[in-house]
């Protein structure tokens, strides 16, 4: 699919549920065509019918299970080949629950490879695209343990602070190049599907710690039209 939006074409992965969904809704809403990467492709067929008759904009689906060395090069392929693709949201995500020592080091490698291999190797090539392009965005979904690390389990912390080193470092290699590069650092989000697959109860955290997907995206999207490298969107002052 060629996008014929003069914003160009968003690729947005994990975009089945949750911060993805809510992305995709509001970027379609802001006039992006669409390119919805996740590897439950009954919904995101669900979400392509009705974002194409709410918003007129075309919407493509690719299922791609980006825990799997050859769907990640699927998806970085039609990155470096598209040069309608203009937007990158590397959201897709997952979290493994306990400590280290007694950790499921299978789901932990999953859980790298999808959270930092998968990731890195996207924005690899979103970033030579745009770049050459002088023009385009990169949004990366870290979380706010990237910052408090010893608040949650060892290996989740690392990959999200890996996310959010990246994304800096990222930055500055493309600063001058016309391309925007943004981290998402999220608390707690209510995304009923992110929970479930971790095996960690939801139930015990306090409300008040506690965002829906809509809100987080929507100050994300704020500090994203601000030009915002860093955007916590529990924290509605940036000087905090």
């Amino acid at each position: 699919m060629n996008s014929i939006s003069p914003k160009g074409l968003a690729l947005v992965t994990g975009a089945s549920s949750g911060i993805g969904a809510v992305y995709a809704e509001r970027l379609a809403a802001r006039g992006y065509d669409l390119l919805l990467v996740a590897r439950d492709e009954p919904r995101l067929q669900t979400a392509a019918t009705r974002l194409r008759a709410e918003h007129k904009v075309q919407v493509e689906v690719l299922k791609a299970d980006l825990t799997l060395k050859a769907d990640v090069l699927k998806v970085e392929q039609r990155l470096r080949s598209d040069s309608s693709i203009n937007l990158l949201l590397n959201n897709a995500g997952i979290v493994a629950d306990g400590s280290l020592a007694v950790a499921d080091t299978d789901r932990l490698e999953a859980m790298i490879q999808l959270n930092v291999i998968a990731v890195t190797r996207l924005a690899a090539a979103a970033a030579a695209s745009f770049s050459a392009a002088g023009r385009g965005a990169i949004i990366n979904i870290a979380s706010v343990v990237a910052l408090i690390p010893e608040s949650f389990n060892a290996t989740y912390s690392a990959t999200k602070a890996y996310v959010l080193s990246l994304t800096q470092s990222l930055a500055a290699e493309l600063d001058g190049k016309g391309v925007q590069v943004q981290a998402v650092l999220p608390g707690v989000t209510r995304t009923e599907i992110f929970w479930e697959r971790s095996g960690i109860d939801a139930q015990g955290i306090p409300a008040e710690m506690v965002m829906d997907a809509t809100e987080i995206v929507d100050a994300a999207l704020a500090g994203f039209d601000q030009g915002e490298l860093i955007t916590i969107p529990s924290l509605p002052d940036s000087a905090d």
